[in-house]
Formats: C-alpha cells, sequence, structure tokens
C-alpha cells in the first residue's frame, strides 16, 4: 500500500498511543532501516534505542558492515547504553525473543537492511512491526502492520522520534511505571539532532514552521546542556564534523565511567554487583556528570544481571551537590522471569524506590547507611534466601 500523509490530528495521536503502548507492554526489540544508512538512519536508531533503553527493553540495532566511520561514533554510545549492535542477522537472538520490529527512514519494505536475511522475523505474524518514516514520494510503500505507521511529512524520522518523545513525556503512566526522570538526556538529544541536522542539511532544507520548531528546540536543548555542563568550547556546531567529535567525546567520557564502575564488580551466588564507596563515589563525580554516572549505572546492571543469569545491583554515593543519597540499582537477567524484584522493596520496607518486575531502584539517606559494605551484605544475603526457593541451583546454596 501506497504511503500517504496521516489525515488529522486525532489519527495521529492514535498511532502514537498504539506504539507507545506496544513499547510498554513489549520487549524484546530489532531496530533497522534502509540499505547502506545514512545519517538519519544511524540517528534514528540510536535515538529509538536509548528511548527504549528509558523503558529497561532489550534493543538490538542491525546496522549492517558498511557504516561510515563518521557514524561509528553514535554506535559507541550504544555499546555503553545496553544496545546491542548486530551487523547482520546472525547475530540476532533467537526469534522467540524478538516482539517487534521497528523499521526507521525506509521508503518501502524492498530496500530494508539484510531484507532476505530478516525475513523470518518480517513474516512471523506474532512479531510487531512498527513503523517510523518522513518518505513520502509516489513510489513508497509501508513496512508495519496497520495502525502502527507513524509515517508523516518532516524533515527526517529523527525528527518523529522526538515527536514521540514529546508523547510519551506526556505518558504519566508510563513515565511513573519505569521511573523515567529525564528522557532528554545529552545522548538522546544529541542523537535527534545529528538526524535533524543530516537530512536537513544544518537546517537550510527545513520547509515547514514545525520542522523549524523542532529543530530549533533540539538545538536549544543541547546547546543548554553544553553551557550548564561545559563540555565543550563551543555550544554551537557549523557543521557535521563538529557533531561526530561531540559524539566521539561523549563515548569516550562514556567508556571510562563504564570501565571504572566495571572495575568494581563483585560476585554472589546468584547476584553480580558493583559497589563504589564513598571514596570510589567522590572520585566518580568529581570526573563524570550525573547523566553519564546514571546511564552507566543502568548499563551496568543490565550487563551484570547477564553475566549472573539472575540478579544485578549497583550502588554509589550521589554528590552532595544533587542529593544526599545513596543510590541503588537492581536488575533482572532477561532470560530469569520467575522473581519479582518488587518483593526486595517489601523485604527491607523500602519506601523511597519502585519499579516494576525487571529492575527496581531506591535510594537511602547517607546518614542512614553507617556501613555500606555491611549494607549491601545484608542486600545480598536476603535477596538471595528469597532466589534460594526460586532457582533449581539454589539446591546447593547455603545462605
Amino acid at each position: 500500500m501506497k504511503k500517504r500523509e496521516i489525515k488529522s490530528i486525532a489519527e495521529k495521536n492514535r498511532i502514537v498511543e498504539k506504539i507507545l503502548n506496544a513499547f510498554s507492554e513489549r520487549d524484546g526489540f530489532i531496530l533497522c532501516s534502509h540499505e547502506n544508512p545514512d545519517e538519519d538512519c544511524i540517528a534514528s536508531m540510536v535515538a529509538m534505542g536509548l528511548l527504549l533503553g528509558k523503558l529497561s527493553k532489550r534493543v538490538f540495532l542491525l546496522a549492517g558492515h558498511n557504516i561510515h566511520e563518521n557514524y561509528r561514533y553514535m554506535l559507541n554510545i550504544c555499546r555503553y547504553n545496553s544496545i546491542e549492535i548486530a551487523e547482520n542477522s546472525t547475530d540476532l537472538p533467537d526469534m522467540e525473543e524478538i516482539s517487534t520490529i521497528i523499521i526507521l527512514d525506509t521508503p518501502k519494505p524492498s530496500m530494508i537492511l539484510e531484507r532476505k536475511s530478516i525475513k523470518p522475523y518480517l513474516d512471523n505474524s506474532k512479531i510487531l512491526k512498527i513503523e517510523i518514516d518522513h518518505h513520502l514520494e509516489a513510489d513508497s510503500e509501508y513496512s508495519g502492520d496497520n495502525g502502527y505507521n507513524l509515517v508523516t511529512e518532516a524533515s527526517s524520522t529523527a525528527e518523529l522520534i522526538g515527536f514521540l518523545s514529546f508523547k510519551l513525556q506526556k505518558r504519566t503512566d508510563l513515565m511513573q511505571k519505569f521511573e523515567i526522570t529525564n528522557l532528554f538526556t545529552r545522548n538522546f538529544v544529541l542523537s535527534v539532532l545529528t538526524g535533524i541536522i543530516g537530512d536537513s542539511k544544518m537546517g537550510r532544507y527545513l520547509k515547514s514552521n514545525r520542522e523549524r520548531w523542532f529543530y530549533g528546540v533540539f538545538s536549544s536543548l543541547f546547546d543548554s546542556m553544553l553551557v550548564r555542563e561545559t563540555f565543550s568550547g563551543s555550544s554551537n556546531f557549523s557543521n557535521m564534523e563538529e557533531v561526530y567529535r561531540e559524539l566521539a567525546r561523549l563515548s569516550d567520557e562514556e567508556e571510562a565511567c563504564y570501565r571504572y564502575m566495571i572495575e568494581r564488580k563483585r560476585k554472589a551466588s546468584f547476584i553480580h554487583y558493583t559497589l563504589l564507596n564513598r571514596q570510589d563515589s567522590r572520585h566518580l563525580t568529581e570526573i563524570f556528570s550525573k547523566d553519564t554516572i546514571i546511564t552507566m549505572a543502568r548499563a551496568i546492571a543490565d550487563k551484570l544481571a547477564e553475566e549472573s543469569g539472575y540478579l544485578s545491583l549497583v550502588c554509589y554515593y550521589d554528590d552532595p551537590l544533587w542529593s544526599d543519597f545513596v543510590q541503588f540499582r537492581m536488575r533482572r537477567s532477561h532470560l530469569y522471569r520467575d522473581f519479582d524484584l518488587r518483593k526486595i522493596l517489601s523485604l527491607f520496607n523500602i519506601t523511597n524506590g519502585g519499579g516494576h518486575p525487571g529492575a527496581i531502584g531506591f535510594r537511602k539517606e547517607k546518614g542512614e547507611i553507617k556501613d555500606i559494605e555491611k549494607f549491601v551484605e545484608e542486600i545480598i544475603s536476603g535477596t538471595e534466601k528469597l532466589l534460594a526457593g526460586d532457582v533449581p541451583e539454589a539446591l546447593d546454596f547455603k545462605p
């Protein structure tokens, strides 16, 4: 079926609501785009991956082999945000682990990257196909399932990801369910901006007031972040090379933070964890931004959960300028679904925290914890006692 402009605002809102509900209810996402992906393709996939990461979803980005070196900076950001990179279909998980494919910036089905090799996924009626695209040319055709095609005029597909993010921000039920406090991180804003800049040639080819508004909003958001957090000497990009350099700098910062945290990992029977004491946390907060630390704590929790096969825990002290809390994050492996992490909140009478069965976050005032090593040991010991009745390997486990 030929692509057409969405007829009304009401119809667009219905499509957006269905897509956001799918984001909430499903897990195991493949992101793909057209052959020989350009700036908007890569930026849209990265931005979408970051958005789904906020909802604690498992994401696979199908990138292909022939990625321009400039764009690999964006893929590097994925490595530290729990977005798994697949160069071809052989890197994808088994079909039963995938619930949804999101097709981005692709004019028609025949242009989907690795189409032949991912055809079994596309042909599987149990896998939902969502399409987000701004191509409305005469030979364009839909790739997504009926009712799940956010296909409309825009400067870029990245602009439509930005549009979705504003809609998600208004869904207070989802923001609360997934404990999202900030959708517009530097990486997300820069990814959206990269797609808009790439397709509009630094804004020169923006056609409508709406396109100019989105470009202005995301430019202002990122500029304000640069000024507020002093990440670079200038907040104005004059060409795409400067954007790429900023992406590279951000991925380098994330890698350094990630390594610092992962070097401090430990192992219990069923829980792999990272504990940063006051000294470790002070060193961390002196070097890295709050946004980077929060993002890397999430990435470490995801990685350690998969390493253990069961659960993970990440613990660190906030900078006194941010709060007077010690932060905790726990994650459950995607292969282990028989335990609801919210039980831990009840077990330890934790009221300042929340989450969903697969991930929780909570915090304690620093003054409440006299010995962080002992406190974490109690959390792990109590949790593993709960786990002992849920996993076969626990038969030989003596808490």
